[in-house]
This record gives structure tokens, C-alpha cells and sequence, in this order.
């Protein structure tokens, strides 16, 4: 897929707009004359669907509908076209109307008793998974909130939402190409000219069509080509209408608006430049399971004085299942909206002490709703949890061993229970092939040995889809080879991966794209049918990371400009069939997930030279256009910070105390980008703080606490072999320091009542110092580096003042391991016209009597600023004096104006 093609055919007025990011807009919140008025000043508007559409249409139609009641006071309400379904058929994803509510019926086809697995292909149980708006634990600041939450029954049981008969005043129509009857009328009527989108990938029309039916004098017409495609556009108007996709995960708010109105003219928007564009939770322990765990167990007993305690057990009912944490259909749903409202479509579910397809068995289907693409992650194949070998792989018989080597018959039984279990939503599945070795690490075996294993590995499991898939062709059915780590070296050294299988490039794990496409590569099929318009090239690329040689999972430290400068190469070299980021535990990385997929659904529209305008419009979204500006460079700016050395690299020794003042200046940068973001958030409306605290405050102050850390226990090792008293207030600096980093973290779990409570239970500080072990793993308690003190009641030897230059960690007068005996010499490091303007000389107290000095530089163009002072006792201080050079004196004229 080439490029993304967004159009707008019209002449628009210059109208106040909320826009989507980098798109068109097609709505407007201004009041304007002659325009159609979606919402607002008491109208009654509804959307109007066919209820013979998708199942996840539908139910983005009703997200929809309420969030133009989150702008204007009013929800749309939503109107039923009419219906011709057969209810009598089987495949997934069919929409039935009913005078209750719309369902979506799914084949249940894996059952779980005791620690066996029973596969009942051929009889399988039909189950119900159904949209059911009941209220959710959001925040105990703001009450209890009316969300969007699912109950699975029996087929005579199901809920909403609820389709009423058609009303006199529909402001929008939505439906689906070859899906929606009501859509097939207006192409039929010639209404509506699909053309331009028809065939094509989650591509979408909105247009405002005069007359579109008996009755209605204007609508804005919302089409999509596939499902996906008419969600992408119902969320377009969400996004547009000042509904942030991260409304829920990032409390992002909603301004209130007098009312809604739609622009003349058509938008066509799509295919996406990628394909699949998604992310993979991993590393989801300890942080994200503890907080799902703390909404199970703690928000009933929040919310139990409210009044909604018996709806709080069914919507917020994170429980944990058999076999793990509670990553389960209440769960899961979150995570679908959140990438449908990013126009994403690709997923890999968490996978440390979870399994998507055995937790709950209604997560599978209620992804296939959603129009999720399921995947598996680089070391889970044939959409099998690794966790399901763990607790499974004994009832397969053999050695129990995950070795192809040795135990190639059970796990091949285990591969096809994992494409027997896919298969009735194979329309919304990638199976990832191949295997790496036990825990996600290499295969022990040599390269040659691997590379042959890998190959018998594929070979069966691609016999085991084409027998389960018996009525599709094997190139038709969507395959992902992740050559991650060493099997990167296993493809470079001969390993062949069938010409229909898409090549899944990885970073290194810290944001560098180990290898790009060559010329041959691209000319890959990587499938045919669906796949068949882009290259069969992807790239597996990491905002966190867990192994060696250290992890970094605390907060955001991804620079912006780095992701775009990789994954323009990426794209540029047509590696655009799947885009797959992994997200750590996605809270505190929200905006660089935003950005990551904005990129991916819209590659040429965010090029080398983009991230300013994109944070500009990204801030005005969330924060309204009177801070943009400022949120923008305080953001760019906390990209550069985090991302020279991240948080879990740094030590103690990591910038020079006493070379090119680069300690310092650190200090200083971080300490106004800090001023910078309070007086931002001071400045902003309450209901506005917690998003920027989550999203902005907390990762500058917590950057900034953590980097003061560092810095000044390196002053204290220091200032303790120079001696100095200060030693002891810089250890106590650094006590205090410790202690706000635990405050920020505090704060963040506070917020609006505990709702995201343990989010940051992942630690920042540890890997350093001598006890440093070089273990890679997460450290299980905060600590800091050594600090040491000097008695402050003795007089240092070497007498109660001392000097030290810049450039050196000897001091004088006295002996020390940078300086000879008795030495009594330091020098500066040399200054030139080119150069530094300033070096600097420290003056200190090593003991409590105070001591007059004064500077007098041999040269009168030599400059000591401060010349004179006191230094120790009880009101003396440590001093800096600034040596610059006044070069029109120094060099003689000639010289100097050569």
C-alpha cells in the first residue's frame, strides 16, 4: 500500500474545527448558516443503520452517539433501516436485529476442564457475546460513568444496543459496503458514488448527500469499504468533534459545545499506508496485572455506598481466571476501542502470566467483533500463549519439552489446537510461525542445526492450516515469520521462509532497525487475496524492553523524531504490510503510541520534518489551542532528555562532574523544562490537570528527580574524596530526592480517586553502584547509590579551605589519588577565542572555620568572577569562581583581527 489518499472535494469556509490528527475536516462546532446541524440547541438527532451491518459497526455507531453526548449534553440515538437476516447462519461476525438489542454470534469451540484441554470441532457450542452498556469503574472524582460492557448467554439472552424503529430526523447514515442494505439503497438511487473507495482497505466516504431518503432533506453520509473502514469513520466525526482517543486511558476531557454542524462536501480517506498497524502489551508485570488486580478486587469496595454495587461486580470484574490475572473480556474491550479510535486494526494480547484464548474464552470472539486482528507475539506461534504449554503441554504426551528437536509430535497436536481454535475467526487472524527456544530465548542447538529444525517447524505447521483451513488456499491465509534476534542471523545464513509468509524485520530492541528490505525481498508475494497490495515486508519495533543487557519499562522515553526517522526508512524501503510496537504495559507511552500509528496510517503525511507540527496539533487536541504551543516544546524537548541515556542506564557516572560543566548543564535543562511544564499546568483547567499529569508532569518531574539523583550522589563520591563539608548537605539532597520520586509516583496512583492505582509499579532505581550484579532483570526495590559523609567536627589535614579546578578531581592543598605528593599545582584546561567562554575554580570548607580569600589573576585580560569571599563557618559557603578572558586585551591587534 502505497500511500494513504485523503481528499476533500470542496471549497470549504474557514470554520473553527476540531480536527483529527493530520486529516481533513468534515464537521465543524462553529455555527454557520446553511449548514446541516448534527447536534446541539435541543435537536434530537439519530444515527441511522442497517441492522443487518457488522456487529462492531453498530456498536461504534453507539460509542459514537454518546460521544456526541459527551460534547453537546445530548446523545444521538440510533435507528434501525430494516433488516433481512438469516438467523439461521453460522459464520462469525453477523449482526441480527432483535427487539432487545444486537448480538454477535461466535462458534465456542474450546472448553477447559481441570488441566485438560477438550477440542469439540464438529459440535461446537454456540455462544453469545453481547453490547451491554452498563456502568464501569472509571474515576471515584466524577462518579459513575454509563460504558460500554459485554455479558455472554445463551442465544435467548442478550442486550443492546437497542435499535428503534427509523426516526423523522436521521443527521447520519452509516453502513458498509456489500454489508449494509441500507447503503446498497443509496448506491442504488444513485445517491452515493462508491467508487472511489469500492475494493479498497479500510477506506471511508463521508459526505453530506441531499435527499438521501423518503423524507430526509440532508444527511451526512458515513460509508466505509470494509467493516473497519466504517469505523474509522464514525470515529473520524469523535475525534473531530473533540472526543480524544484516549478519553478513557489518558482521562483526556471533552469541552462542551453549543452544537455540531457538517460541512459540504465528500471526504475520501484510505487505504492506510500499512496495513496492520498495532501493539503488543508485554512486559505487563508488575504494573498493569497489579492494577487490573486492584480494580477486581478494591473498586467494589470503592464504589459500594454508591448504589451501583451489583453493577460494579458485572462491569469492572477483572477477576482473575483459572490459570491467571483477569485479562478478560471486560478488559480487552478497552484496549479494541483505544486502537479502533487510532486506526489501528493488529494486536498481540499480554502474555507474561497470561493466555488470551484460555482466560476467557469470550476474548477471541469479542476481538473478532471489534474487527481486531488477532495475532501472537515473535515467540507464541500458531496463536498459542506460551503459557498454555506451561499449563497444557503434559496432555500431549512426549518429553514435555518445547524442543521441535525432540518433541516434534506434541507440539505439533498443540499447533493445531491453536488453528482449530482460530479458525472461525480467521477472517481477523495472523498466525505467527516458526519458534524460538523455552522463554522466549535461542534455540539450543547450532545455527546449522536451528536453521534445519525451523524449517520442518514452518513446514508442519503450514500442513497443519492448510488441513484445518481444508477450503483455503495456504497463501491466502495470513502468516508472520518474526526474525527477532538470532533468527535474523538464521535467514542472513539460509534459512528460506516460503515466498506467501511476511518477513517481520525487528529492531534491536532500542528503537534501531536491524535490517531493511533489499530489492528481491520487496518483490515478495507475502500472500496473496487480501494481502495481495502490499509488499510482504513488516517491522516488529520496541518502546520497551525486557532483557539483556538491562530493561527500560518505567516511563516514556521514546524521542519522536527517532520513530519517525526509522520508520520513514522502513516505509521508504516497502516494508509496509505490518507495523507491530510493542507497548510495555501502554500507560505512560501514550503519545508515543499516537504517534507510532498516526505514522503508520498515514506515512507520507508525517515526514523527517514533521514531529513540531504533529505535537502542536497532538497538544491542541488533548489541551485546547491556547497552550499548544507551550505543551509542544515541553514535550519535544522531554523526548531529547529521556532518550539520550535512559532512565535504568544511568548511574552515578554517567555525566562528568568536573568535564564541560555536562553534569550541570543537565541539571539545568531538566530544571527549566520543569519550570516550563508546572506553569503549564498551572495555567490549565482542573479538569484538564490529570491527563497532563499523567501524560507530561509526572514524566518531567520524574525525570527530572531521577537525573538529581544521579547527578548529586556523583557530587557526594566526589566532594567526599575532596573532603568537602558540602558532602553531607549533597547526601541529604539526594535523600530528599529519593523520597519525591516516591511522592510523583504516589501522586500518580491518587489520581481522580485511585484510578489508576499500582499503574507505576514498576522501579527506576537500581542498577547501579558496586552491588550491581549486572543482572538485566527489573530491580524488586527502589535504592540509590552509596553515599558517604565526612565528620564535620574535624579539620581535613590539608587545612580548612581547598581548591579544585575544572578538568580534575585533584584538589589542594593535600595528597589524593589524582594528585602527586605534596603537590601544590592545578591547571585549568586550556581557553581559546573558539572555545569555552568560562572555566571554573571551587573554593570549599573542610572544616567550620570560615576563610577570607581573594583571586588575583597575573594578567590583566585574565577575569575572576567572583574575585573575593568567604568560605566556611557558620554562614560561609562552598564558591564557583568563573575564569574568562577578555581576548581584544589578550591577543595583539594584528592577531587578533586575523
Amino acid at each position: 500500500m502505497k500511500s494513504l489518499a485523503c481528499f476533500f472535494l470542496t471549497l470549504s469556509p474557514l470554520l473553527s474545527s476540531v480536527l483529527a490528527l493530520g486529516q481533513n475536516a468534515t464537521v465543524t462546532t462553529s455555527p454557520t448558516a446553511g449548514l446541516l446541524q448534527l447536534a446541539g440547541n435541543g435537536l434530537d438527532g439519530q444515527i441511522l443503520l442497517s441492522a443487518d451491518d457488522w456487529w462492531g459497526v453498530i456498536r461504534a455507531a453507539e460509542d459514537l452517539a454518546r460521544d456526541f453526548g459527551k460534547v453537546t449534553g445530548r446523545n444521538l440515538t440510533l435507528g434501525n433501516w430494516g433488516s433481512t437476516t438469516n438467523t439461521n447462519t453460522t459464520v462469525a461476525n453477523v449482526g441480527k436485529r432483535s427487539s432487545s438489542g444486537i448480538r454477535h454470534r461466535a462458534l465456542s469451540v474450546l472448553q477447559s476442564a481441570r488441566d485438560n484441554e477438550t477440542y469439540t470441532n464438529g459440535s461446537s457450542t454456540t455462544v453469545y457475546y453481547t453490547y451491554n452498556p452498563v456502568t464501569s469503574f472509571v474515576n471515584l472524582s466524577r462518579g459513575a460513568e454509563f460504558e460500554n460492557q459485554y455479558t455472554t448467554g445463551p442465544a435467548e439472552s442478550f442486550t443492546g444496543p437497542t435499535l428503534s424503529s427509523t426516526a423523522p430526523n436521521p443527521v447520519i447514515i452509516a453502513g458498509t459496503l456489500n454489508k449494509s442494505p441500507l447503503i446498497r439503497a443509496l448506491v442504488q438511487s444513485n445517491k452515493l458514488d462508491i467508487t472511489s473507495i469500492s475494493g479498497r482497505w479500510e477506506s471511508f466516504i463521508s459526505q453530506v448527500i441531499i435527499d438521501p431518503l423518503p423524507g430526509v432533506d440532508k444527511a451526512l453520509v458515513i460509508v466505509g469499504s470494509d467493516m473497519r473502514g466504517t469505523v474509522f469513520g464514525l470515529y473520524d466525526i469523535s475525534e473531530q468533534i473533540g472526543v480524544s482517543p484516549w478519553w478513557w486511558w489518558a482521562d483526556v476531557p471533552v469541552r462542551k459545545r453549543e452544537g455540531v454542524w457538517a460541512l459540504e462536501g465528500r471526504k475520501v480517506q484510505g487505504p492506510p499506508s500499512v496495513k496492520y498497524r498495532g501493539i503488543f502489551i508485554n512486559d505487563e508485570q508488575p504494573a498493569l496485572t497489579n492494577w487490573i488486580k486492584y480494580v477486581a478486587i478494591l473498586s467494589f469496595l470503592c464504589l459500594a455506598s454508591t448504589g451501583y454495587a451489583e453493577l460494579m461486580k458485572r462491569s469492572s470484574n477483572y477477576q482473575p481466571g483459572k490459570y491467571g490475572p483477569g485479562y478478560n473480556h471486560y478488559f480487552y474491550p478497552r484496549v479494541f476501542e483505544l486502537l479502533l479510535r487510532l486506526k489501528a486494526n493488529y494486536f498481540w494480547p499480554a502474555m507474561w502470566g497470561s493466555m488470551f484464548g484460555v482466560d476467557d474464552t469470550a476474548n477471541q470472539p469479542i476481538a473478532d467483533a471489534y474487527g481486531i486482528v488477532m495475532g501472537s507475539s515473535h515467540t507464541e506461534p500458531m496463536m498459542r500463549a506460551t503459557n498454555e504449554w506451561s499449563n497444557f503441554g503434559k496432555q500431549y504426551g512426549g518429553n514435555g519439552q518445547w524442543e521441535y528437536d525432540t518433541n516434534n509430535a506434541s507440539l505439533s497436536a498443540f499447533f493445531t489446537v491453536g488453528a482449530q481454535r482460530a479458525k472461525p475467526y480467521a477472517a481477523n487472524s495472523l498466525f505467527t510461525m516458526a519458534m524460538r527456544g523455552s522463554g522466549d530465548t535461542a534455540i539450543t542447538l547450532t545455527q546449522a542445526q536451528a536453521i534445519a529444525v525451523l524449517q520442518n517447524v514452518v513446514a508442519k505447521q503450514r500442513e497443519i492450516l492448510a488441513e484445518v483451513f481444508n477450503e483455503t488456499k495456504i497463501e491466502e491465509i495470513p502468516q508472520v515469520w518474526c526474525l527477532y534476534k538470532e533468527v535474523q542471523g538464521y535467514y542472513e545464513n539460509g534459512l528460506t521462509v516460503p515466498d506467501d509468509v511476511t518477513l517481520l524485520w525487528a529492531d534491536d530492541n532500542w528503537g534501531n532497525i536491524r535490517r531493511l528490505p533489499t530489492a528481491s525481498e520487496t518483490n515478495r508475494s507475502g500472500g496473496a487475496g487480501i494481502w495481495a497490495d502490499t509488499f510482504g515486508i513488516g517491522v516488529y519495533y520496541h518502546f520497551d524492553y525486557v532483557g539483556d543487557p538491562r530493561d527500560y519499562k518505567w516511563i516514556n522515553t521514546i524521542q519522536l523524531q527517532k520513530t519517525v526517522e526509522q520508520m520513514q526508512l522502513a516505509y521508504a524501503r516497502q516494508a509496509d504490510r505490518i507495523w507491530i510496537l510493542n507497548v510495555g504495559d501502554l500507560k505512560t507511552l501514550e503519545i508515543p503510541i499516537n504517534h507510532f500509528l498516526d505514522l503508520a496510517y498515514d506515512t507520507p503525511k508525517w515526514g523527517y520534518d514533521s514531529v513540531p507540527r504533529w505535537l502542536r496539533s497532538w497538544a491542541e487536541r488533548e489541551f485546547g489551542p491556547e497552550h499548544s504551543d507551550a505543551i509542544s516544546s515541553v514535550v519535544d524537548r522531554y523526548g531529547m532528555y529521556a532518550a539520550r541515556r535512559k532512565y535504568e542506564l544511568l548511574d552515578s557516572t554517567t555525566y562528568s562532574i568536573v568535564n564541560y560543566n555536562e553534569a550541570d548543564a543537565i541539571l539545568a535543562q531538566w530544571g527549566e523544562l520543569a519550570d516550563d511544564a508546572q506553569k503549564i499546568y498551572d495555567a490549565l483547567e482542573e479538569a484538564f490537570q490529570p491527563a497532563y499529569y499523567e501524560m507530561i508532569l509526572q514524566p518531567v518531574l520524574g525525570g527530572q528527580v531521577v537525573n538529581q539523583i544521579y547527578v548529586n550522589a556523583g557530587k557526594n563520591r566526589l566532594y567526599t574524596e575532596q573532603k568537602r563539608n558540602k558532602a553531607n548537605a549533597v547526601a541529604q539532597d539526594v535523600l530528599g530526592y529519593f523520597q519525591q520520586d516516591h511522592v510523583l509516583t504516589q501522586r500518580y496512583h491518587d489520581l481522580l480517586g485511585g484510578k489508576w492505582n499500582h499503574m507505576l509499579d514498576r522501579y527506576d532505581l537500581s542498577y547501579h553502584g558496586q552491588n550491581y550484579d549486572g543482572y538485566w532483570q527489573q530491580p524488586m526495590r527502589n535504592t540509590i547509590p552509596a553515599l558517604s559523609y565526612v565528620q564535620e567536627l574535624e579539620t581535613s589535614l590539608a587545612g580548612n579551605i581547598g581548591i579544585g579546578v575544572e578538568g580534575s578531581n585533584a584538589t589542594i592543598p593535600g595528597d589524593d589519588a589524582w594528585h602527586p605528593n605534596s603537590g601544590s599545582t592545578l591547571v585549568l584546561p586550556p581557553m581559546d577565542p573558539y572555545g569555552p567562554r568560562t572555566r571554573w575554580i571551587d573554593i570549599f570548607a573542610r572544616d567550620t572555620q570560615s576563610c577570607q580569600w581573594t583571586i588575583s589573576p597575573q594578567q590583566p585580560y585574565v577575569l575572576a568572577t567572583p574575585n573575593t569571599g568567604s568560605t566556611g563557618g557558620p554562614n560561609g559557603t562552598d564558591t564557583r569562581i568563573y575564569i574568562s578572558i577578555d581576548w581584544t586585551r589578550a591577543l595583539p591587534r594584528a592577531q587578533h583581527h586575523n
